[in-house]
């Protein structure tokens, strides 16, 4: 199934005194480019992600944040003694010096103390390093499965846009043919015209070159060439939807083959409903090779 190249995954939990959220955002790009943002000193975890996106992304510019926090809930207090007394002392000046301006101060209470900054403080052990990598990288798989599961759904969308937009140029290439199979009887006059023209001057004129001309004249409005590599392309295009794997620059090379012929065709049509037929696959073709562009 075809993988578009934008999506969107998060996933958090916690743990061993940690908690996080990993954030996954990804748009086209023209090979696999990681760009992380995550915290340093944690061994093994920027190799595993690189590892695991390698395995299932083929393309694609793909931003991965990880926000990690401590969990102090999980960390037991422990009371500051220097800090302790260097507050006490700081008290014990406080009054004195209130007393002596004769001020009267209402007395401390311990909890009062206790809520001081750095007086009771929050003890969070140390995580072991590879028990907490292990768990991030956990989370990270199923922030990974979300977010290639968007890219598939919006893969699927894109797969049903392209289909619709190849039955569209199927359509006008059978425009394209009527136009020419109607034009035959014009072009047939035009091409006699022409032939008794230079009939009429042939008088010491080379007639290999009259031959040569005449042929020019007729491969110069032939476009039976472009609309059968046209349905070529449309086969390519329908066998490269169906196709396992990465086919988004197959694609797009393709695309450029569609437009080429459709100019050819538009160069080469010397009728108003020919000419129609081709600017209009032109359109379709440029809004075609957009959506193609978010092809993984």
């Amino acid at each position: 199934m075809r993988q578009s190249m934008t999506g969107f995954a998060s996933q958090s939990g916690q743990g061993l005194g940690r908690s996080w959220t990993w954030e996954l955002r990804g748009v086209n790009g023209k090979g696999l480019d990681l760009r992380l943002r995550m915290p340093d000193g944690i061994d093994g975890l920027e190799a595993g992600v690189r590892t695991r996106c390698g395995d299932r992304l083929k393309r694609g510019n793909l931003q991965i944040s990880l926000k990690l926090a401590t969990d102090e809930s999980d960390g037991g207090l422990r009371l500051d003694e220097p800090q302790m007394r260097a507050v006490l002392a700081a008290m014990h000046r406080i009054e004195a010096e209130a007393m002596a301006e004769g001020l009267s101060l209402a007395p401390s209470t311990a909890a009062e103390i206790v809520g001081l900054r750095g007086v009771l403080t929050t003890e969070i052990p140390e995580a072991d390093p590879a028990a907490l990598c292990a768990a991030l990288l956990k989370d990270f798989d199923a922030a990974l499965d979300g977010f290639v599961q968007m890219r598939l759904s919006e893969g699927a969308a894109l797969t049903r846009i392209l289909e619709q937009q190849l039955d569209e140029i199927t359509g006008l290439v059978d425009e394209a043919e009527a136009a020419v199979a109607e034009r035959q009887p014009q072009q047939a006059a035009r091409l006699q015209e022409q032939l008794a023209r230079v009939m009429s001057n042939v008088d010491g004129v080379d007639e290999a070159r009259i031959a040569q001309e005449l042929a020019l004249i007729a491969v110069k409005s032939d476009v039976t060439e472009e609309l059968d590599r046209l349905r070529a392309h449309i086969a390519a295009a329908r066998a490269l939807l169906q196709a396992e794997g990465a086919v988004g620059r197959k694609f797009d090379f393709l695309m450029q083959e569609f437009n080429r012929e459709a100019n050819t065709l538009c160069s080469k049509s010397g009728d108003t409903r020919l000419t129609g037929a081709g600017l209009a696959l032109k359109t379709v073709i440029d809004q075609m090779r957009e959506q193609v562009q978010n092809v993984e």
